[in-house]
């Protein structure tokens, strides 16, 4: 006999019952249709001038939305999925003002500022805080800036892309208490900009320690290049490992768990890379993507740690220049500043390749718009965060002032140019190096030349106006030269304005 799928009768009078409260209810209820903005719009948000402003959210299908800023107001219809956007027109730097969206609710945004809006990005020394900063106590104390607004996007890894953040801190004025945990290096940038130019200045500090850039990379744009393939290589080999892995933290975590006093046990974790955080685009769909909508002045980036062994390095500088292309398409604003930090100085493993992740960030400043803070004089060799964050930021904003700005201002320190054999030495020459060289502390070290043999020997080096002359006795004919070749090297070539020379190898 078949099978009948006809509900009973007892059945079908359940179903009935079950229909008819659900009627009554909504008869009853009053109309839920409210428009809701995303996470990067509230109250002390900073807009960026000069620029159209967007404005965005959800409604109900069809639902209408007007949007008031200023002197300007736009309306539109929400679309069938309930999205609805409103451009108005770019705006001068000021404030406070109000921004108010209407619909069947109404949101009305206070001490809303126009002014410079900064993406502060990268891994943990980006995401280090005030607080742990070098005088950190004092810093946060005086971190009382109106001007200043600060956002902080909370870590979030996705496997395709999100249209809305989470955020660990909404736009708050620039306080002792909204400071103290926000990223130090955006906090001493956002500081001095602000003080220079006398505009509003918002930073959005979007930053997961211990990540890959390819984390941060969208996907299509890391499948669209060839040359980076090794990527999904690199992960392929962290996934097929992740199973045991995941066996030796549990056996760490009970280890730990017996030998620890009850609640004190994280203390004591080892590190580990957050296996999702590492997938490649994740960070990009999750915490980059979400931001692509809102006007950007620009963005400070410091990673590289993560990327210094011997899988990805080699392939660093293609895949920085891609994430900076990437993040460029992404907003449609043109090639705004992309400015980045150089690896410090830091006593590395054997195997790690931090000179190379350094040359790899000296190549990226070959991208148009871009600006590099060499830091080879700020680390600490037995720990990967230094504390030093005020001079980052310091140089960070040097660039920002310079390329953003358009000041007069020295922001980098001489950067390797060539070298023209003379007899037994090898005279080198270098940009910005316009005022002079010097030796910090009055030594010159860290260059190194070899002959045709390739074996590098310390280098006698002699500061000539805007060269440096090297030598060695025992190379009569030599071929190459390199400085600051090493995870944490003895190297004090600088600028007259104090400016440290990046690390280098001479292509020959």
């Amino acid at each position: 006999m078949p099978l009948s799928l006809q509900p009973t009768a007892s059945a079908r009078h359940s179903i009935q019952r079950v229909l008819v409260v659900l009627l009554t209810l909504s008869s009853t209820l009053p109309a839920c249709a409210r428009v809701r903005m995303p996470a990067l719009f509230g109250d002390h948000m900073v807009i960026q001038r000069g620029e159209p402003v967007s404005v965005w959210g959800d409604a109900d299908p069809g639902e209408a939305v007007t949007v008031e800023f200023r002197s300007s107001e736009r309306s539109t219809i929400a679309d069938a999925l309930g999205r609805w956007q409103v451009t108005l027109p770019p705006e001068k730097a000021g404030g406070p003002f109000v921004l108010q969206i209407r619909a069947t609710n109404s949101l009305r945004y206070t001490d809303v500022l126009v002014g410079d809006v900064w993406i502060a990005s990268g891994q943990s020394n980006m995401g280090f805080s005030l607080r742990d900063a070098r005088n950190g106590a004092a810093e946060v104390a005086a971190a009382n800036l109106p001007e200043v607004r600060l956002l902080n996007v909370d870590q979030r890894a996705s496997s395709y892309p999100q249209e809305e953040i989470a955020v660990s801190m909404p736009w708050s004025v620039c306080t002792s208490a909204s400071a103290a945990n926000f990223s130090a290096v955006g906090f001493f940038f956002a500081r001095e900009i602000a003080q220079h130019e006398h505009v509003p200045i918002g930073v959005i500090a979007s930053a997961w320690g211990g990540t890959p850039a390819e984390a941060w990379t969208s996907l299509p744009s890391l499948s669209n290049d060839a040359a980076l393939m090794p990527v999904f290589a690199a992960w392929a080999s962290m996934a097929s490992a992740q199973p045991e892995q995941e066996r030796k933290q549990e056996q760490e975590r009970q280890a730990i768990r017996k030998a620890s006093t009850p609640g004190e046990e994280n203390l004591y974790l080892p590190w580990h890379p957050v296996f999702a955080a590492w997938a490649p685009g994740a960070l990009y769909n999750g915490m980059i993507a979400p931001l692509t909508r809102f006007p950007i002045r620009g963005v400070i980036w410091y990673q590289g740690e993560s990327n210094a062994d011997t899988q990805r390095s080699p392939i660093y500088a293609r895949l920085f220049q891609a994430l900076i292309g990437d993040w460029r398409a992404a907003w449609q604003q043109g090639n705004f500043p992309f400015l980045f930090v150089q690896l410090a100085n830091y006593q590395t493993a054997p195997q790690d390749r931090w000179p190379e992740i350094r040359e790899a960030q000296l190549e990226t400043l070959a991208v148009v718009n871009t600006a590099m803070a060499a830091t080879i004089d700020l680390g600490d060799p037995t720990n990967i965060h230094p504390t030093n964050k005020q001079e980052v930021g310091h140089r960070l904003a040097l660039a920002a002032r310079a390329l953003a700005y358009g000041e007069q201002v020295e922001y980098s320190g001489p950067i390797y140019r060539t070298f023209r054999p003379e007899g037994n030495t090898l005279r080198l020459y270098f940009d910005h190096a316009a005022s002079g060289l010097a030796a910090r502390n009055g030594v010159l070290q860290g260059f190194e030349i070899a002959g045709a043999d390739g074996i590098f020997q310390p280098a006698l080096a002699l500061i000539d106006g805007d060269t440096v002359i090297v030598s060695h006795p025992a190379i009569q004919q030599p071929r190459s030269v390199r400085y600051g070749w090493a995870s944490n090297p003895e190297c004090t070539l600088e600028g007259k304005t104090g400016l440290p020379a990046s690390p280098f190898r001479s292509l020959q």
